[in-house]
């Protein structure tokens, strides 16, 4: 190679390595959906030894929406995919990978991802699960973040997808009455330029050492599908809400500073904060940890219940929608999920 030709190299890498350091990631089109049927709290009070106070009491939830016996995981992300796509005029062939965050696929193999790939139409786009339970979409998004800075995809169709009503006990009131089912989806796409707006940064963490807290045994190789593990109700979700909720407020407060840190704001430069919604004492906790005003926290765990993956970008679209978000607005975003998972995203409308 030439002395001219080295220079033309090093200078274009170079030229390349600038551009992908100024490429944001921008969230442009959201969608939802949760399927008709609602189950309420006095509902609930038919089928186990509970209360509408007692639910709305310790949770804040009031109902939440069932999908129905021939909906799939696969199903919802879809109609939710369809929506945010609808939402900006997307057109499905400009999606370079699809992401799926879901503790509860349609089967283990092929991905769900897949399934939401063929049915929007792109046939060679990229398509994988994320497993990080309720924290599914801050992973997801930090996931499809990096993909994006790097150059590699510019367009992402990140989805949410959960059915929990599948993996519940309905003779136990202590999980039975915390979740719902549902589905949202982000359109991510990577623009270039040195404005200020889109995703400023994202944090994730595990410990594997509350893997205890949260958990469903059965299914897998540990404990695979058979009479004794049904027997023993392996398949169902399991879960340690009183040593759950200390970690959780910990960890999404510590987590939650440090976003802020990092990117040098304060606590009172939010505008809005959307935390999963998991329990309304836990959001309130946090809030308070935090020295955040109600009027800044966006909460929609009465009508949902906890639908763990779905409840941030769900959140997301409902705020949207209802004129909550304006330009230019800061936007944090805070989670846990099993594994123990949890994750923070700044984000910049």
């Amino acid at each position: 190679m030439s002395s001219v030709a080295y220079l033309v190299f090093v200078h274009y890498g170079f030229y390349k390595l600038v551009i992908k350091s100024m490429r944001r990631v921008k969230i442009i089109g959201t969608g939802s959906y949760v399927p008709e049927k609602v189950l309420t709290n006095r509902d609930l009070e038919k089928i186990v030894d509970t209360s509408d106070e007692w639910i709305r009491t310790r949770t804040g939830m009031s109902e939440r929406h069932i999908a129905s016996e021939k909906d799939k995981a696969s199903d919802l992300a879809i109609k939710a995919a369809h929506r945010a796509l609808k939402d900006n005029n997307i057109p499905s062939e400009d999606i370079d990978i699809i992401l799926v965050a879901t503790a509860t696929p349609d089967m283990f193999f092929p991905s769900t991802a897949c399934f939401v790939q063929s049915s929007i139409g792109t046939k060679r786009s990229v398509a994988f699960d994320i497993s990080a339970a309720c924290s599914g979409y801050i992973f997801a998004l930090s996931v499809a973040e990096q993909y994006i800075k790097s150059g590699k995809y510019t367009t992402v169709l990140l989805v949410s997808t959960e059915v929990c009503s599948r993996y519940i006990d309905w003779t136990d009131r202590n999980t039975c009455v915390l979740f719902g089912d549902g589905a949202a989806a982000t359109v991510l796409k990577g623009v270039n330029g040195n404005r200020k707006d889109g995703i400023i940064s994202t944090h994730i963490y595990s410990d594997g050492r509350y893997a205890d807290l949260l958990y469903m045994r059965g299914g897998g190789s540990s404990y695979p599908l058979n009479h004794e593990s049904i027997d023993n109700k392996l398949h169902f979700l399991k879960m340690k809400g009183n040593a759950l909720f200390k970690i959780a407020v910990k960890n999404m407060t510590e987590v939650a500073r440090e976003a802020l840190a990092f990117n040098g704001y304060k606590i009172s430069d939010i505008d809005l904060l959307i935390p999963h919604q998991a329990n309304k004492r836990i959001i309130d906790a946090v809030a308070k940890n935090l020295d955040i005003p109600q009027e800044k926290i966006f909460i929609n765990i009465e009508k949902y219940g906890n639908t763990s993956a779905v409840s941030i970008p769900l959140a997301l679209d409902e705020a949207l929608k209802e004129g909550r978000i304006e330009k230019g607005d800061l936007i944090l975003m805070v989670a846990f999920g099993g594994g123990l998972t949890w994750g923070s995203a700044l984000i910049k409308w």
